[in-house]
């Protein structure tokens, strides 16, 4: 379990996170899965993580829900993009860190933007809601109906961080854990969330502003449900799956928000 402070264990700290994977992968509900087992093998509580859109075989992922595996749940990675994810190789210009970003000229941010813009567009209109959440939604109701399954979270980073809270919505989870969600509608998202859910936010997060941040906390402080609405002061998008390992203050920043989600499913998920 993290520490909260520097490097731990499980900490993933850095862009793409050094070590070997420990799970395996499985077919489950029809999409390749990447399973992390606790050391008992009971799958009592299950955590499924909703990738970024690197997809579910990005080290980082996998190291963390190893993590969580420790703790003992049984963590699945589901392949929600069907074989379609995005290379590594496109994280720089997504969302470079924070020192870089500033640093880009005029010139240089323009080029970022189109290219990120020409990929990402046609992306998005394949994997839109209509095509993804009926796959999430499936998937969250076979581990839901799985023998020996008695609680169920989900953590999602990113554009897996909307379908987390859209998981909120009814009794597919017990408790919901969203990370820096991007393409979020406000209030839409939020305003049918009946499970306790939890939100790690950024302050220069280029995809969710000061303002949204606002609205954000405030919808969800006036809800009758258990939430929390922390913000990470200088992380950009992506900070808690992929920060920069060069930054103590971004690794940090790591360490807490996996301490977040530990706790927030410690808490809710028994």
């Amino acid at each position: 379990m993290s520490t909260g402070v520097g490097m731990s264990d499980c900490c993933l700290s850095g862009k793409v996170q050094q070590g070997t994977p420990a799970g395996s992968e499985k077919e489950i509900g029809g999409l390749d899965t990447y399973v992390a087992e606790p050391s008992d093998r009971s799958n009592a509580k299950v955590v499924v993580f909703l990738v970024d859109i690197f997809g579910w075989k990005f080290p980082n992922v996998r190291l963390l829900a190893d993590c969580y595996a420790k703790e003992g749940y049984m963590a699945y990675v589901p392949d929600v993009h069907q074989g379609d994810s995005l290379p590594i190789e496109f994280l720089q210009t997504v969302e470079p860190p924070l020192p870089e970003r500033e640093s880009l000229t005029v010139t240089q941010k323009a080029a970022s933007t189109a290219k990120v813009g020409a990929t990402l567009g046609p992306w998005l209109a394949k994997h839109r809601e209509g095509v993804s959440k009926p796959l999430i939604d499936d998937f969250l109701t076979v581990v839901r109906g799985s023998p020996g399954v008695q609680k169920v979270g989900v953590i999602g980073f990113c554009w897996g961080g909307r379908y987390a809270i859209l998981a909120a919505h009814g009794d597919l989870v017990d408790a919901a854990y969203a990370c820096h969600p991007s393409l979020v509608a406000i209030p839409a998202d939020f305003d049918p969330v009946v499970k306790p859910l939890s939100l790690a936010l950024g302050t220069q997060d280029s995809l969710l502003g000061t303002k949204e941040i606002e609205q954000i906390k405030d919808l969800m402080e006036k809800k009758q449900l258990q939430s929390e609405v922390k913000l990470y002061e200088d992380q950009v998008h992506g900070f808690a799956l992929r920060g920069d390992w060069s930054s103590e203050k971004d690794k940090k920043a790591m360490d807490d928000a996996e301490k977040q989600g530990l706790e927030w499913f410690k808490k809710h998920l028994g």
